[in-house]
């Protein structure tokens, strides 16, 4: 089975997420660290160290010493006495059966420290000594004791290398032990597969077997299974355990070809194997994935927990673009958790034989969609804001409002209908302000505008005078050449400290606001909205340049007769609930500030588009009874995606059969006229449309003709817009 070169390939993708969910572990036995740098040899030397002679004088020592040990119910007591003959005679042959014999009875009385040490000790002097092989042995057997696994291993596989029979059998099984102590579970299942493969009775082939799987479900990782099973015969007991790991680890690599070949050769094997019904459910699954019902169409949303809502809100808008089809809709709860939602985009894949899949609406969860539905090749139409989630993968696309939309939107307007160029940002440091902001920052800055200054405050502020100063530049007086000529004037007065404040004060009162900009936007919610815009009138700023009367009103209070005028641009936050008037909330609080003011939205429920209207009579009609509220974004969201899915199904001809026709459908799909506007998607399977441009006066909030609005700009300027 050439399985290495796949490792290669597919290891570098996937092999992390794998081993997560096999987790090894971090223990660092004493003699060494963990790895696949293994010491490979004879530890010892291969000749003596000390030239030993032989010492009648010792030899007597040693007698007396073998009697005294005899006589000495207590083992280490007698290692004593030989350790007391091998200390005066060193360099004798007495003097190393003596460390020998020492050594044996540390190890018997379990003192291994003490049995490692005579023995090291032994063998390093002699290690052709005559019972060398069995203080290797017992050396080994001490080391794994104490912890020293890798000295063990060392030793252990060096001595089964040249034994035969039982006594191999026997190293070999402690030589797994000590690999498997030491971290090392490559050579550990080598051994155990060995092990098994040699077995005589079925205890002991069971007994292998289960440490093979032992090892191939938490430690060895992907590349020692394959390495051990590259060539193995389907006779040794232990091939079916590694075979089917194999498959498991393909399917979660997603290696098809390699998953079905395997599963096959496994079922043609070992049709007996306990892992057979697995095996034909795993090979059937992997065949379901290419086959999908034209008719199945599967949504993932969070149908319970804290954001139950949200998607509550989706699946009516997407069951009412679905009304009166024979769509088969196959609800999965995400409950807002990532792996639930991996989890069911892969059963909407191969169980459920979805052709596409709507959903998710949360970051986090359409992140891990969008990744599966790469890998298995189904198409997902995905209703997130998540940044750059469709650049995961061709089968991934988006409809949804999106930050950079709602910037390029109104910064077109500003600039290329209504003809500014010079703008202020004012924006709350929370990630929607920031990335809003910038995203128009960019906008301005491509379709040639500037941006004259740029002021940010905290999301929970409730005062905003220092903003307002800093943006006119009221804040910094000392920066001001007006301001600090005034002052100095002041100095040659002489006047008491009451007048001289009251001097100061009508100084800095007089200082000029510097409103060098047409335009501020303010991407935040509409409740902040409504305290900042007043704030600005306080500086001079004036926003409600649309309406006469109060326009005459300023300037026969501040007695100027030419009044510099600033458009407030805002963000979907601006919009608001109705409030007990029945006009907008935003109004309500905001008063006269935020008249003649423009934001945008991906959503207007009161839109004279056909498409919108349309789907708001629907709604009512179904639901407003049920909820008590109008559809907001969400459920539009969710009814045109619904739609759109509908309109390829049902096609008279050429409706996909296959999710490969699906994507390529999605993909062209052109001018799909829905309740959210008339939308195409883009290269970057983006949907792209008309967002709805909305104005606010005294009397409410209304959208903008932009088309209109544009020809006018055109017509006024001798040119044909842009």
């Amino acid at each position: 089975m050439e399985v290495l070169p796949t490792l290669r390939r597919s290891l570098i993708v996937a092999l992390a997420l794998l081993l997560t969910a096999c987790p090894r572990s971090s223990r660092i036995p004493s003699g060494g660290t963990t790895g696949e740098d293994v010491p490979t040899g004879d530890p010892f030397p291969k000749k003596p160290a000390i030239e030993v002679r032989k010492d009648a004088s010792a030899d007597a020592a040693l007698a007396q010493a073998r009697q005294t040990a005899q006589a000495t119910p207590d083992k280490k007591r007698a290692a004593e006495a030989y350790l007391s003959v091998r200390k005066a005679y060193p360099a004798t042959t007495a003097g190393q059966d003596a460390l020998y014999q020492a050594g044996v009875l540390f190890f018997e009385s379990k003192d291994y420290v003490n049995a490692r040490k005579s023995f090291n000790e032994l063998l390093f002097e002699n290690p052709l000594y005559t019972q060398a092989e069995d203080a290797k042995r017992k050396l080994a057997l001490s080391a794994m004791e104490v912890g020293a696994y890798r000295d063990a291993y060392q030793t252990l596989s060096s001595l089964a290398e040249r034994a035969e029979g039982a006594e191999k059998e026997q190293l070999l099984r402690d030589a797994a032990r000590a690999a498997e102590g030491a971290g090392l579970y490559g050579q550990s299942l080598t051994m155990a597969v060995e092990e098994a493969g040699q077995a005589k009775t079925q205890a002991e082939r069971d007994a292998a077997v289960a440490r093979v799987e032992a090892l191939v479900e938490g430690r060895a990782d992907f590349v020692d299974i394959a390495r051990v099973a590259d060539g193995l015969s389907p006779s040794n007991p232990a091939w079916p355990v590694l075979t089917f790991k194999l498959a498991r680890v393909y399917y979660h690599l997603r290696e098809w070809n390699r998953l079905e070949e395997t599963l096959n050769r496994f079922l043609a094997e070992a049709p007996g194997s306990p892992f057979a019904p697995q095996a034909r459910e795993l090979l059937a699954r992997a065949t379901r994935r290419v086959e999908a019902k034209p008719r199945t169409v599967g949504v993932l949303l969070p149908m319970t927990g804290r954001y139950q809502p949200i998607g509550e809100a989706v699946l009516r808008g997407i069951q009412l673009g679905l009304e009166g089809s024979d769509i088969e809709l196959v609800v999965k709860d995400t409950q807002g958790d990532v792996n639930k939602t991996g989890q069911a985009m892969e059963q909407l894949a191969f169980d459920d034989g979805a052709i596409a899949v709507l959903g998710p609406v949360l970051a986090e969860d359409s992140k891990r969609a969008a990744l599966v539905a790469e890998e298995l090749q189904v198409p997902l139409l995905t209703m997130t804001r998540q940044d750059g989630v469709t650049d995961l993968g061709a089968y991934v696309f988006r409809n949804m409002l999106t930050n950079a939309a709602q910037a390029n939107a109104v910064a077109d307007y500003a600039i290329n209908v209504k003809g500014y160029k010079k703008f202020a940002l004012l924006y709350p440091n929370i990630p929607y302000g920031v990335e809003l902001a910038n995203e128009f920052w960019d906008q301005v800055v491509d379709q040639g505008g500037v941006v004259r200054g740029a002021e940010r405050y905290s999301h929970d502020q409730t005062t905003f005078t220092q903003e307002a100063k800093k943006l006119v530049g009221r804040y910094y007086l000392e920066d001001r050449g007006d301001y600090v000529e005034g002052v100095r004037d002041l100095q040659g007065e002489n006047l008491d400290a009451f007048r001289r404040r009251k001097a100061l004060e009508k100084v800095k009162s007089n200082v000029e606001p510097i409103i060098d900009f047409e335009a501020i936007f303010m991407p935040d919610d509409w409740r902040r909205v409504s305290l900042v815009a007043p704030a600005l009138a306080v500086e001079d700023i004036v926003t409600n340049a649309c309406d006469p009367r109060d326009l005459e009103r300023i300037r026969k209070t501040t007695g100027k007769k030419e009044l510099k005028t600033v458009t407030l641009f805002g963000a979907n936050q601006w919009s608001s609930p109705k409030g007990r008037s029945g006009l907008p909330e935003l109004i309500e609080r905001g008063g006269k500030f935020v008249t003649c003011s423009v934001y945008v939205d991906g959503f207007f429920v009161d839109s004279q588009r056909p498409a919108t209207r349309n789907f708001v009579r629907k709604y009512r009609e179904s639901y407003k009874q049920e909820t008590g509220k109008d559809p907001g974004l969400l459920e539009a969201i969710g009814y045109d995606s619904g739609r759109m899915l509908r309109q390829l199904v049902e096609k008279k001809e050429g409706a996909p059969r296959t999710r490969a026709q699906m994507r390529e459908s999605l993909a062209n799909l052109k001018d799909f006229d829905g309740a959210t506007g008339r939308t195409s998607f883009n290269d970057k399977r983006e949907a792209v449309k008309q967002l709805f441009l909305l104005s606010i006066d005294n009397k409410g909030v209304t959208e903008i003709n932009v088309d209109k609005e544009r020809e006018k700009a055109a017509s006024a300027t001798g040119g044909s817009g842009s």
